[in-house]
């Protein structure tokens, strides 16, 4: 069965979708750590992080980054953290998150809940500053 990812990848579900190219796809957590917080999939649905063959691992960094940068551009905030969990959905991915302080990426604490007006917003902002 595939994975909510590969559905979203599909256009099966919806998903907030601010970047994309053959290879990867970048679009907003819906249930956020902090507002901006975007997850960067691999088409090909593998897993682990580290099954992925070196070229494709690479080039989802160089991806990460730009849509890093994006996103720097979009949310104020002093970095944007990094984190690659990989036990919640059998997908390899990667957060992206928006941090002012170390607690912003505490993958303990409560999640936002925003709604899809809040969420389209966000991912347009995103895409305007690539």
């Amino acid at each position: 069965m595939a994975s909510i990812f590969t559905r979203i990848i599909n256009r099966e579900i919806p998903g907030y979708i601010v970047a994309e190219d053959e290879q990867f796809i970048a679009f907003l957590d819906i249930m956020p750590l902090v507002m901006g917080h975007t997850l960067v999939v691999p088409k090909k649905e593998v897993d682990y992080i580290f099954d992925l063959d070196d070229a494709t691992l690479s080039a989802m960094q160089l991806f990460s980054k730009k849509v890093a940068i994006a996103l720097k551009k979009s949310v104020t905030c002093k970095r944007i953290g990094v984190a690659v969990i990989g036990l919640e959905v059998p997908h390899t991915h990667v957060h992206l998150v928006p941090m002012n302080s170390m607690g912003d990426i505490n993958f303990t604490k409560p999640k936002l809940s925003p709604g899809k007006e809040e969420l389209a917003a966000m991912a347009q902002k995103i895409k305007d500053s690539f």
